[in-house]
């Protein structure tokens, strides 16, 4: 059985808006944690994963991923690399949740690696 898709996340230039146009297409309601500019937006039943929305950083592109669990953030990055793609960002904690990174794939497509925390 190959890893579990976790998460969705969409980073916007102006991310309340990003977040008001997705509320209003899909109905999504969101929960932002104290002190984060980040929406989370709940699971919506069975087989429905859960995701976020939040800023873009400083000259950085508007973008939809998804993120994948894994027990091992750097050997899943050392294995697209070996199979031609490339680390976009590299392990990063995130306080209290887990870690994560991203990787391209040969296409420059970004997909997240996500690893809970213990």
């Amino acid at each position: 059985m190959g890893q579990p898709v976790v998460h969705f996340e969409i980073g916007g230039k102006d991310y309340k808006k990003t977040m008001e146009f997705f509320g209003k297409v899909f109905n999504w309601e969101y929960n932002e944690p104290d002190g984060m500019p980040y929406g989370m937006v709940a699971a919506a039943g069975e087989g429905s994963i859960g995701g976020g929305i939040g800023p873009t950083q400083d000259g950085q592109d508007p973008y939809v991923t998804f993120y994948v669990q894994v027990d091992d953030l750097q050997a899943y990055l050392d294995k697209a690399e070996a199979a031609g793609g490339k680390t976009v960002f590299p392990p990063s904690e995130i306080p209290g949740v887990g870690s994560f990174a991203w990787l391209a794939d040969p296409d420059g497509n970004k997909i997240g690696l996500y690893k809970p925390g213990s």
